[in-house]
């Protein structure tokens, strides 16, 4: 993901007359993983993700707006999860593939229980009502603070806490009703 961001900052389509290319490769340094993690959480892919952030930054790059952001992580954060939202959009249709992330040391008994751990739970996240959905996406980060998340959805701090509440009750819920359900 870095060296694609990497070649679209060193590219002469991108490249500032007065050197301003540093201060956006400095941006990017800086808040480009997060907005990546962002733009994956919502994507679930990380093509998507990585092509969601170049049109954060080219956005951001187009306009001259860098340079004046009061909070460049919240305000990066807010602008791929847009991108993001629109390409996850455009891909409606498809199935978003679910990231491996079981141990290698697993076994392939535990590997597949696993994997189908990780499909139900982000099939469960994406039949949440997406004001409940979005909240708690981006807590999941761990990076980003609640202050954070209510700029990034323009709510106030009480109404993102009481959504990712909500929403991680109605999880817990579905999830308790499985596990009642098994023999």
């Amino acid at each position: 993901m870095e060296n694609a961001l990497a070649i679209s900052i060193n590219d002469e389509s991108v490249r500032g007359e007065t050197g301003e290319d540093a201060s956006l490769a400095a941006l990017v340094e800086t808040h480009g993983q997060l907005a990546y993690r962002v733009a994956l959480a919502v994507t679930r892919n990380k093509q998507d993700a990585e092509d969601a952030v170049q049109e954060a930054f080219l956005q951001l790059h187009r306009g001259g707006r860098w340079e004046r952001i009061e909070e460049p992580r919240s305000y990066l954060a807010r602008v791929a999860w847009r991108m993001a939202l629109r390409r996850r959009g455009s891909h409606a249709a498809e199935e978003a593939p679910v990231e491996e992330i079981a141990s290698p040391a697993a076994s392939p008994e535990e590997a597949a229980m696993e994997r189908e751990r990780q499909v139900w739970v982000h099939s469960a996240i994406d039949r949440l009502p997406e004001k409940l959905r979005q909240p708690l996406v981006l807590a999941a980060l761990g990076e980003l603070k609640l202050v954070e998340v209510a700029r990034i959805l323009r709510l106030p701090e009480g109404t993102v806490r009481r959504r990712i509440h909500s929403a991680r009750q109605r999880l817990k819920q579905e999830m308790d009703r499985i596990e009642r359900r098994r023999p």
